[in-house]
């Protein structure tokens, strides 16, 4: 991370570093190569684009948390080409610190996680830990183990 009028920031490359960096990530292109998207298993976390020069991702996110987010921060809107209820955009402007992105990112990645088949969630949950995968979920949100 960068800093960034005294708030440390993130590149889309740290951004594409922390993506795949996640347990089982993988980078495909079903949009085209403007378009990284970036899945878990056959399901997409995030997406890394670049519109008029600035990058800006796309993250899954609970509802009430995404409108919470959408007022805390300017850099942070309703999911671009997406579901606007369940998916942020997040712009790479340096309106939003790169911990935050980071929390977001990890936000996304357990809600999907979470939505796999059991037999994939728990190979996940085993091998990389449930406390990993679920950091940035409330207990709550995280599914019970059976």
């Amino acid at each position: 991370m960068h800093e960034n009028k005294g708030k440390y920031t993130m590149t889309d490359e740290e951004l594409h570093e922390y993506l795949l960096n996640r347990p089982e990530a993988w980078l495909d292109y079903p949009f085209g190569d403007d378009v990284r998207v970036y899945k878990v298993r056959k399901k997409m976390f995030a997406t890394l684009g670049w519109e008029n020069g600035l990058a800006r991702t796309n993250l899954k996110c609970d509802p009430d948390h995404a409108r919470a987010l959408r007022q805390l921060f300017t850099g942070v809107l309703q999911g671009y080409h997406m579901n606007k209820r369940h998916w942020n955009t997040v712009l790479l402007d340096g309106s939003v610190p790169g911990s935050e992105i980071e929390l977001m990112v990890d936000h996304s990645y357990a809600l999907v996680v979470k939505t796999l088949p059991r037999k994939e969630r728990t190979h996940i949950e085993v091998t990389h830990g449930s406390d990993n995968i679920y950091r940035a979920l409330k207990p709550s949100i995280a599914p019970a183990h059976r």
